[in-house]
């Protein structure tokens, strides 16, 4: 039954019962009307919210009717406070021997004294993330190229590509940027695209572009994003913040790819763009994209392809002597690609590049104010004022490496790659995810609890992913894990931490493996989402066992 006639339905009872009640009082009268207005109204709301599914609405609906319930309510904080102490212990317990910052100083410090004591904060912790046991996060650490990006963005930290007019050597260097990248991904002559803060501003302008395109252009009403299961979460967050359904595909059980079939199959009216991961962050593997762009010229839909992660290997492999099948603008029917910069492009952190086949897709992704009091107000991506610093650190690095420069490394990162999915696949009780193409090497387990195995590494100075659904860690290959015996040390490490879990399988699962484990069995996600908004929350929390500067907490 259609919203239109299920509120037809509730003004019928209305009138009904107006009439069968007409010798009560007014205020009964009233009363029931706004009640019978406020019924069909909030019944409304729910069969329309344009972000979730009818099924997703009502699991929320009643689990926030049993959050309630006294008693489930009490456990639920108890659980929650419980959650925020251990966080925030953990958070400070690298710092807690040092005094805090809680209000200015009230005199300044000297460069002197300021540089070391940023000297300071810098060496805390006890990751040892330049030795290579992370997990993606840090892609390479050259100290040549460090030298050369820390004396490029001094040289423009003051500038600011919002004012073209003002700095033109930084507005040229984006510029090039963007036209490197197109040449990179095969673009015609009117590709055309922007700098971004990052892989997840490069995923929600595509989104808006396309929201846009879609009711603008093409006249749709309620856009709707439909992708891939193992798509990136920087959707969820899109379709949060712009309001629109997003509709998750389940992936291919065995290849962990995008089932192109079901895709087709949710495709209606409204869908206003299709994804494509290469390679997608969890298991490492690129979704078929020629299929996927045929199901998009087919239906006249536009297609992203999320090279967010891997942009800067994939696009080199066929000169590293490692050939793909077509991901890119080769590809009739692909629309846009991004790309991150800051992951194996190797520029500094807050750089990654969104791309177009056509302007007339990027034209949807600005912004522009016109009726401003200060002025006709307009920006190319979500930012106003951005830094040049990263434009000008991002210029530089590809400048330095050159194409052959990324041809070498990214040789060197899928050998070192093909190296370690090799390696775990003779472990006996490990089982590597589909066959990864670039990137990540992920595993699961049918005989333990996988996340046993990366608490067991990190003891041993190995910081691994934690992925769900199904339960699963990876490994993002960095340049760093290329070093000489880094990666034989992973595949021993894992081996010998596999065997020693072996022995006794079935045993109680500590530390993230029953946070891990835990988390994906809650039906309740809004509980799930609870918990990590305290992880949030205790990023800017401060704990001290030392003298402080003005108020304590």
């Amino acid at each position: 039954m259609s919203v239109p006639n299920i509120i037809e339905v509730g003004s019928l009872i209305k009138m009904y019962i107006d009439y069968r009640l007409k010798e009560h009082s007014p205020f009964k009268l009233v009363l029931l009307s706004a009640g019978v207005a406020y019924s069909a109204a909030c019944l409304q709301n729910f069969l329309t919210d344009p972000e979730l599914s009818a099924v997703e609405r009502a699991k929320r609906y009643i689990f926030s009717w049993i959050r309630i319930i006294p008693l489930v309510k009490k456990k639920v904080e108890e659980e929650r406070l419980k959650a925020k102490t251990l966080m925030e212990e953990d958070m400070n317990k690298c710092t807690k021997s040092l005094s805090v910052y809680y209000q200015l100083p009230k005199k300044g410090r000297s460069v002197d004294e300021v540089a070391k004591e940023a000297s300071e904060y810098l060496e805390l912790g006890d990751c040892d993330w330049k030795a290579g046991g992370l997990s993606g996060c840090v892609y390479n650490v050259d100290p040549e190229v460090t030298t050369l990006v820390t004396q490029v963005y001094g040289m423009s930290a003051w500038t600011n590509p919002l004012h073209p007019e003002v700095f033109p050597g930084i507005r040229k260097m984006e510029a090039e940027i963007v036209q490197m990248a197109i040449h990179m991904f095969h673009g015609g002559r009117d590709a055309c695209g922007t700098m971004t803060s990052g892989g997840s501003e490069s995923l929600l302008l595509a989104v808006k572009a396309y929201r846009d395109y879609a009711r603008n252009v093409k006249g749709i009403r309620n856009p709707e994003i439909l992708m891939p299961a193992s798509g990136h979460a920087a959707f969820d967050k899109a379709s949060q913040l712009y309001r629109m359904r997003l509709v998750r595909v389940p992936v291919d059980p065995k290849t962990h790819k995008a089932d192109v079939k079901a895709m087709e199959k949710a495709i209606n009216k409204n869908t206003c763009m299709l994804l494509a991961s290469a390679p997608g962050f969890p298991h490492g593997v690129i979704d078929p994209v020629g299929e996927i762009a045929a199901l998009g010229r087919k239906y006249d839909i536009p297609v992203h392809v999320d090279a967010c992660l891997g942009g800067f290997v994939i696009a080199f492999m066929d000169e590293a002597g490692y050939p793909l099948p077509p991901f890119d603008f080769r590809v009739e029917g692909v629309t846009s690609i991004s790309a991150d910069t800051h992951k194996y492009g190797y520029a500094p952190k807050g750089s990654s590049i969104i791309l177009y086949s056509h302007p007339k897709y990027r034209q949807q992704q600005f912004f522009v104010a016109t009726e401003w009091p200060g002025g006709i107000y307009a920006s190319p991506t979500l930012a106003g004022s951005r830094p040049g610093g990263l434009i000008a650190a991002c210029w530089a690095s590809m400048m330095y490496y050159g194409r052959n420069g990324y041809v070498e490394a990214t040789k060197k990162i899928v050998e070192t790659h093909r190296f370690i999915d090799i390696g775990l696949r003779q472990i006996n009780g490990l089982r590597v995810m589909g066959h990864p193409e670039a990137c990540c090497v992920a595993v699961d387990s049918v005989d333990f609890n996988i996340y046993r195995v990366s608490d067991a590494m990190a003891k041993k100075g190995w910081s691994l992913s934690p992925l769900q659904f199904p339960s699963s860690i990876h490994l993002t290959v960095t340049y760093l894990h290329t070093r000489e015996g880094v990666a034989e040390r992973f595949v021993n490490d894992m081996r010998e931490t596999v065997a020693e879990i072996m022995k006794n399988p079935k045993a109680d699962a500590e530390g993230s493996a029953v946070i891990y484990g835990m988390a994906q069995s809650i039906p309740d996600r809004s509980m799930v989402s609870d918990i990590a908004s305290v992880f949030l929350e205790s990023i800017y929390n401060l704990k001290t066992d030392s003298v402080s500067n003005g108020y304590g907490k």
